[in-house]
């Protein structure tokens, strides 16, 4: 039985004071954190061993419960970086509600979404200073505003500061924040949901619901205390946070990106073995592989070593580390484990990076999940579906058409309490206890899970035919001058539709691979190509309009294209 089989033994903890307990204890002298100090042209690095991060939790959480912010909220807006994740781990030891908020909203979101959490402080990095001034002079009921980059306190509370006055307090016997007691069912965390059709959401989570999942992470990848992650996703996102403790209760060292671009460079810098990303960052990595492999003249040793690999892995023999030395060594070396979410990722890809010897799964779920309720695992990945059901959710695929797809229904303890405000919204997602995901799928014989879109995506034909945006994207994803793209419905003169796609090429691979070309000529290259693609298609899923353009797409923190947004743009 490949459902709910539980791989290593796992251990549920009550909550975030007792993953740190543990791993405090366990690996005191191992790295928690890497920080990377720039001074002009000097780099320097400081280790945050498990010991020092313990001292330092304790810390904050006496100097920021002195201040009146006992069983408050607490909202963190910054780019991801150690204060981030020092000030999340702590309020959840004790202090209060956290409300992580995306660093790319516009000023008015984040007053906003301030005022709707009900924030009575706020810590932020020194490129919100005007957007916090303004929003301190409104007088809202954020009492306090606190500065990750101040060192004295001047119009905003320096975190540095804090951080002294809280080991004082530590030193003279306070035990006030130690000693709260934490209830795990209760809400502790507000998350807003990156929405890519409406206003954001505020989703209401408790302790139980975010262990609960790392339990069932734990119980089915393997994550060793050795290990190096790579903060890429944005730590605002449940994917990114949850992932972050996840790795934190296994004593695992996390370092930061120093941007998309910074990718490869970061992984070889920090040796990280360990990472969660999206496809967005694998696919362009993929592509960047083969781009050179291809320069280097290689293209058919290194396909030919791919098909070896996977019959060799076949009769039991892996060569995969030696055989792909260079490939890994572009990666950093060190690279193991790759955890792909947010979005599906192309099969193929997938199956390349395992075939060079990375272990690359699935993952799927949603802020409201905690996040993951589906996913691949160390022993069973089936590509082109998202894996298996954690071992304490269940998944079942509501009102299945004639082809078995309906809608992904989930129960389980990681399923949120509900919408913070919006009983109307968590009635239309929570029903019986089954949560709603709104995306569409289906369940092979044995077990696997199938995204096929998002079912306020699809495009209903005059026919009455289906179809799913996401099955032609990934098709058009693999030409290697796309960007991104995006599959749509356009209304047509007799009251139905016609399929059209946005493209946005890669500047710097048209450049290189075709000159000085115009963009009517590159437009008739990429036709011919979607015409490929229309051959292998039913005429009713034929692509009848191309759009392209090298501006990006809007799209949410998570890559995800906000497609609506996107077709009031272009006039649709």
């Amino acid at each position: 039985m490949k459902e709910n089989e539980v791989l290593f033994e796992a251990k549920e903890f009550e909550n975030v004071r007792e993953i740190v307990k543990s791993s405090c204890s366990k690996y005191p002298q191992n790295n928690a954190f890497i920080i990377k100090n720039k001074n002009g042209n000097e780099i320097t690095y400081t280790n945050i061993t498990y010991e020092m991060l313990e001292n330092e939790i304790k810390s904050l959480g006496a100097a920021l419960c002195s201040i009146g912010l006992h069983n408050k909220r607490i909202a963190i807006i910054a780019k991801n970086r150690y204060e981030w994740c020092l000030t999340y781990i702590t309020t959840l030891c004790g202090v209060g509600i956290v409300v992580p908020l995306d660093k790319s909203l516009p000023k008015g979101e984040i007053e906003s979404l301030l005022v709707r959490s009900g924030a009575d402080a706020v810590v932020f990095e020194e490129q919100y200073n005007d957007v916090m001034k303004e929003i301190k002079a409104k007088n809202t009921k954020v009492q306090f505003f606190i500065s990750m980059d101040e060192k004295e306190d001047g119009e905003f509370l320096s975190f540095t500061k804090l951080l002294e006055k809280g080991k004082k307090l530590v030193k003279e016997g306070d035990t006030q924040f130690l000693e709260t007691k934490i209830n795990r069912e209760e809400m502790n965390i507000i998350l807003f949901t990156s929405g890519t059709t409406s206003q954001s959401k505020a989703v209401m989570l408790s302790q139980k619901n975010i262990m609960s999942n790392i339990f069932a992470i734990s119980s089915v990848e393997r994550i060793l205390s050795t290990d190096t992650s790579i903060a890429f996703l944005p730590l605002h996102h449940t994917f990114g946070s949850t992932a972050l403790l996840l790795f934190l209760s296994y004593g695992v060292t996390t370092v930061f990106c120093d941007g998309l671009k910074y990718v490869q460079k970061n992984l070889a810098e920090y040796k990280v073995s360990v990472f969660v990303g999206v496809p967005l960052l694998l696919e362009s990595m993929h592509k960047r592989i083969f781009k050179e492999i291809d320069k280097q003249g290689k293209t058919k040793k290194v396909k030919f070593g791919l098909k070896l690999s996977e019959i060799l892995l076949k009769i039991g023999i892996d060569i995969r580390r030696k055989l792909f030395k260079d490939v890994l060594d572009s990666l950093g070396g060190n690279l193991r484990f790759i955890v792909s979410g947010a979005a599906g990722i192309d099969k193929n890809v997938a199956k390349d990076f395992n075939l060079f010897g990375i272990k690359t799964v699935q993952g799927y779920g949603l802020t409201e999940t905690s996040p993951v309720l589906i996913a691949e695992n160390d022993k069973y990945i089936r590509y082109g579906s998202v894996g298996l059901p954690m071992r304490n959710v269940e998944i079942k695929i509501d009102e299945p058409n004639e082809k078995g797809i309906g809608e992904i229904i989930a129960k389980g303890p990681n399923v949120m309490l509900g919408y913070y405000e919006n009983e109307e919204a968590t009635k239309e997602v929570l029903v019986d206890g089954w949560f709603h995901t709104g995306d569409l799928g289906y369940k092979d014989k044995d077990g696997f899970i199938y995204i096929t879109g998002r079912k306020k995506n699809v495009i209903v034909m005059k026919n009455g035919k289906n179809i799913y945006p996401e099955e032609l994207e990934v098709l058009i994803a693999k030409m290697q001058y796309v960007e991104e793209n995006m599959v749509f419905g356009i209304p047509t003169q007799d009251d139905d539709l016609d399929l059209a796609v946005k493209i946005v090429y890669n500047e710097d691979y048209v450049k290189e691979k075709y000159n000085d070309i115009s963009e009517e000529e590159l437009k008739d290259i990429i036709w011919k190509d979607i015409k490929e693609i229309n051959k292998t298609m039913p005429p009713y899923k034929y692509i009848r309009k191309l759009i392209i353009t090298k501006e990006p797409m809007i799209k949410t923190t998570t890559q995800k294209i906000k497609r609506f947004e996107e077709m009031k743009k272009m006039g649709y």
